[in-house]
């Protein structure tokens, strides 16, 4: 808590909680360190790619740290999480986010479509997951980036469906297995959201746009989330306001698998 020069006292909910994100330097993953941030955390935070984890190094304000790490590579797990523990101490908060997506009809999958896609969607965060687990307060929070497609059944998403349904199976055991330490372990589950990974899909531009346009035409408010709609709901999860919410798999979609 602190008093800002107006004299309205500002609450840190999160003030000194250590947190750890994957895929941090863009889109949802950044609103969430950046939000994080706001509320006084910790933050230690990855990305693939140096050049920009300086960019975005530039405008963040507050403790954190950012730390070259491709979570396909266990390894760079591993590192992720001794890193931050190193630099803040026990872990409170994991958002396993970083995440790929792309698309090919099932007769048209290759070997590297798949295993890129189940390498970074599912064997990172459980790699991540395992060197964090040591590592993490009594009472802390787990939360996984899955999505809503393996809840709807996209044309083309085959194999990025399949890694994220993964996901959430593993949600599930995990939130037995942490319960006696009172680790809740939760998902986010973003409908079409406005962040780069459209960008990487490797499609037409103008495909990309098509596709765009069809799923903003199926979402009841017809439009696209923000990453800080998602930063927002994964915050809730690790706050203490949601302290009886364990093992769900929360939609922040606009309504689009729900009808």
């Amino acid at each position: 808590m602190y008093v800002s020069k107006y004299n309205f006292i500002i609450m840190s909910k999160f003030k000194d909680k250590v947190v750890v994100i994957s895929g941090g330097n863009s889109g949802i993953g950044l609103e969430t360190v950046k939000r994080f941030l706001q509320e006084g955390a910790k933050v230690a935070f990855s990305g693939r790619r140096q050049e920009a984890l300086d960019e975005v190094s530039k405008e963040l304000t507050g403790d954190f740290i950012a730390i070259l790490a491709d979570q396909s590579k266990p390894s760079d797990n591993q590192k992720l999480i001794e890193t931050a523990v190193q630099t803040y101490g026990k872990i409170d908060v994991l958002f396993a986010n970083a995440g790929v997506a792309f698309f090919a009809p099932a007769d048209q999958i290759d070997e590297d479509h798949f295993d890129t896609q189940f390498n970074i969607n599912i064997k990172g965060p459980m790699f991540l997951t395992k060197y964090a687990i040591p590592n993490l307060n009594n009472g802390g929070s787990i939360i996984f980036n899955t999505s809503i497609v393996h809840q709807k059944g996209f044309d083309g998403a085959a194999v990025y469906s399949a890694t994220k349904g993964a996901l959430r199976a593993y949600n599930k055991v995990l939130t037995t297995e942490l319960a006696p330490r009172n680790i809740r372990v939760n998902s986010i589950a973003p409908g079409p959201i406005g962040t780069p990974i459209y960008g990487k899909m490797g499609m037409p531009e103008e495909a990309i746009e098509q596709m765009g346009e069809a799923f903003a035409a199926n979402v009841p408010l017809k439009r696209f989330g923000e990453p800080k709609e998602i930063a927002e709901a994964v915050l809730f999860l690790a706050s203490d306001d949601a302290s009886y919410v364990n093992g769900i798999e929360l939609s922040v979609d606009g309504g689009l698998s729900q009808v």
